[in-house]
């Protein structure tokens, strides 16, 4: 029992140390404020940038044909119609990219 008295000491005088901590921040005015603005945009906005560029390079060299079709018997089950046009498509159905059941449609 006195290893757990000895814990819950040691927690309670870290913690309240924190918060002593915190209060100190915050009454030095707003140099966290200046802290994450500057984060923002230097850390950031340029990360977001890169992202950017390295989805439109590699857009750039996606192959633009349709994968092979396999007919897995556990991909494509349909146990009941969809509720919405003919039935067989999913809500989001692209033709060129999501394979019907009995595979792609042909477009000509």
């Amino acid at each position: 029992m006195a290893v757990v008295g000895r814990f819950s000491h040691t927690l309670r005088s870290v913690l309240s140390a924190q918060t002593r901590q915190l209060s100190a921040a915050a009454a030095h005015g707003d140099q966290g404020a200046k802290t994450w603005k500057l984060l923002s945009f230097l850390v950031a906005l340029p990360g977001v940038g890169v992202c950017m560029l390295n989805t439109f390079l590699k857009m750039q060299h996606h192959s633009h044909e349709q994968p092979e079709f396999i007919p897995y018997t556990h991909l494509r089950i349909r146990s009941k119609r969809f509720p919405w046009g003919d039935g067989n498509k999913t809500l989001f159905h692209n033709s060129h990219v999501n394979a019907l059941p009995d595979g792609y449609e042909h477009h000509e």
